[in-house]
């Protein structure tokens, strides 16, 4: 790969959040990520990552990995105080070989996850003594691989030890490790092969390294680690692997399945959160290299509904799995390839705790991925409403984005300057938008490329542009029929309402069941989807949530759709049964509500399509 066309990522704090985005944000540092230390001793002062003799395999360094960009893209004090303990105690644990970590636990993977999170730490704030510890590190593998190769869970993500690398390598020039990364990813599974041809095109039956699902999602790293060390095609790759799990075992938000393992494209099969979290960083990662819009798109779709949908709205509870077509979330023998009987309930460490320490990544690396850089070219990539901080030849410049989207369909970018300074600029046209409507303060049509809108000027203070986006409801056609409503980035779905009982003598914020409150099992008409026009609400705090009381939805949008029960559509054993074929329905119509997928937590987000109805729903049949 040429080098020059690689983008950067800016330093961690050099993006601020805004909006809605702040405020999901500052919802997890009083949730989980903020508290987790007090509440979960795998992650508490006795972890062996601080020198104790608590855990000592991979939950301290994940937690870290998400702690680290959280606290210091929130500027938020006692957060940076957890982070810097854990990074100290790491720095510390160095020994004179280069070694580092618990001494009762040797695995190179946990030590991956370490050495990626002390990444972000120097991305914030810049201490060397990382470049030095990594230097040191990767000098100490050199010296060590060929006699204790890789294995285990450490083979199947030789990538994640291969980017940390090439991160170093990027940042001190001098430190050329190229030899030990292209002998560690000699040693990794060979996933080019398995997902490009040998990919299973079924549910899972037992584990292996390759079915299993975040292994899954972290395997694109492998293509973009290749892409680095100079393979031309890996691009090809990475994108021939997305097809091949969008055919088998792909979902309608652009994520794959995997309730622990590869699960098929049914939406009663679930998705692991520790999967959604990884794969949003392999989706980051592979714009970075490869620079593909589509991708971004499907990033923007896995974590505008997906990663909101995996934690409760308060950001205090999470699930392990999450399923497309989610009626129950209770403690309940599911047909899912491996999982306990509590994955899909909201709480502290339901199943294994591995996604209770990874999942803080999500939302603090989403905001790195809003902006990337090369040369004096400043792409906005996720649309999230934020403002950059940088300088451009020693103009001090900020850009904020003014917007509510994935809620709205306007976005505005406004520039400020402290005086006159050449810059280009590009900004993201979604794939899903054929009709974008862009209006500048400036007299300069933009050059379109593909995914942007690009401009390459002298920018003065106050310049503004606004991009209008518009959100037309389109029908994605699934497998067995089924059909799934989109809006812009967003996946529809109906909800319910939601009852929410704790579980009792549950440790931290609580562990809780979460049932319908009214009927789910509704078939919709699709004829005119595209002809029905959004209802906007104000999008409230925190953002990701919809309530549902007697006949009114309260969520940031709202599409009405005709509907009727569909009593054939039963449960079988706390899920919903395979969405069914038959189309007719004695029962009279509805009009019902589908909001945003990522506001529910019970939904219905894919549907059997009535073919036709006999009348249009009135008032008095309209069912929330």
């Amino acid at each position: 790969m040429d080098p020059s066309t690689r983008l950067e990522t800016f330093p961690i704090g050099t993006i601020a959040p805004e909006g809605w985005l702040m405020n999901q944000l500052r919802s997890q540092a009083q949730g989980l990520t903020g508290h987790l230390e007090e509440i979960w001793s795998d992650v508490g002062p006795e972890s062996a990552w601080r020198g104790g003799k608590g855990e000592d395999w991979e939950r301290g360094p994940y937690y870290l990995d998400g702690l680290i960009p959280l606290a210091f893209t929130l500027s938020a004090p006692a957060l940076i105080v957890k982070a810097k303990v854990w990074v100290k105690a790491i720095l510390d644990s160095q020994t004179s070989d280069g070694f580092f970590g618990p001494a009762s636990n040797v695995d190179w993977w946990p030590r991956m996850v370490a050495a990626k999170a002390l990444t972000q730490y120097f991305d914030a704030t810049g201490d060397t003594s990382v470049l030095d510890f990594l230097e040191r590190y990767f000098a100490y593998q050199r010296s060590v691989i060929d006699s204790r190769p890789l294995r285990d869970w450490g083979q199947a993500r030789a990538a994640e030890n291969v980017q940390t690398i090439q991160w170093l390598a990027r940042r001190r020039p001098g430190a050329d490790y190229s030899d030990v990364a292209a002998k560690l990813l000699k040693q990794s599974l060979d996933w080019e092969s398995y997902l490009t041809r040998d990919l299973i095109t079924e549910p899972a039956q037992e584990f292996n390294h390759f079915t299993h699902v975040v292994n899954v999602a972290m395997s694109f790293r492998h293509f973009v680690a290749q892409a680095e060390l100079g393979q031309q095609s890996a691009g090809e790759r990475f994108a021939a692997a997305l097809a091949q799990l969008d055919a088998f075992h792909g979902l309608a938000t652009g994520m794959f399945s995997g309730d622990e393992w590869l699960a098929g494209n049914a939406p009663e099969h679930g998705v692991e959160l520790c999967a959604v979290v990884e794969f949003l960083h392999s989706l980051a990662e592979g714009f970075r290299v490869f620079r593909r819009p589509e991708w971004l798109d499907r990033l923007e779709s896995v974590a505008y509904n997906m990663l909101a949908a995996h934690l409760s709205a308060d950001l205090r509870t999470h699930q392990y799995h999450q399923q497309i077509n989610q009626i129950a979330c209770t403690i309940d023998r599911r047909n899912w390839t491996y999982s306990s009987d509590n994955a899909n309930i909201f709480g502290l460490e339901p199943h294994f705790g591995c996604c209770t320490a990874n999942l803080h990544q999500g939302w603090p690396k989403l905001v790195r991925s809003l902006w990337f850089w090369q040369g004096n070219r400043l792409i906005a990539a996720t649309i999230a409403p934020n403002t950059l901080t940088t300088t451009i030849a020693g103009v001090p410049v900020k850009i904020q984005v003014v917007t509510d989207y994935p809620f709205a369909a306007s976005v505005r970018y406004r520039v400020t300057a402290e005086r006159s300074v050449d810059f280009a600029l590009w900004l993201r046209l979604p794939g899903w938008s054929d009709s974008a409507a862009i209006q500048t303060s400036f007299q300069l049509d933009p050059v379109l490329k593909p995914g942007f809108a690009c401009w390459e000027r002298t920018w003065r203070d106050g310049d503004e542009i606004e991009i209008d986006l518009p959100f037309v409801p389109r029908v994605l056609t699934r497998p067995r029929g089924a059909v799934a409503i989109a809006l812009g980035p967003l996946l529809l779905a109906y909800t319910p309402g939601e009852i929410w009982s704790r579980l009792p003598e549950t440790p931290g914020f609580g562990d809780f069941e979460v049932r319908a409150r009214s009927s789910w099992n509704f078939g919709i008409q699709t004829s005119n989807i595209s002809q029905l026009e959004p209802i906007y609400q104000p999008v409230s705090d925190p953002p990701f949530q919809a309530q549902a009381t007697g006949r009114q939805v309260s969520a940031p949008i709202r599409v009405p759709v005709v509907a009727r029960i569909l009593p054939e559509w039963t449960a079988a054993g706390g899920s919903a049964s395979p969405v069914p074929i038959e189309l007719t329905s004695r029962w009279p119509e509805h009009q019902i509500d589908l909001v945003p997928y990522g506001c529910t937590r019970i939904r219905i987000a894919e549907f059997p399509e009535l073919l036709s109805t006999t009348k249009n729903p009135t008032s008095e049949q309209t069912h929330a």
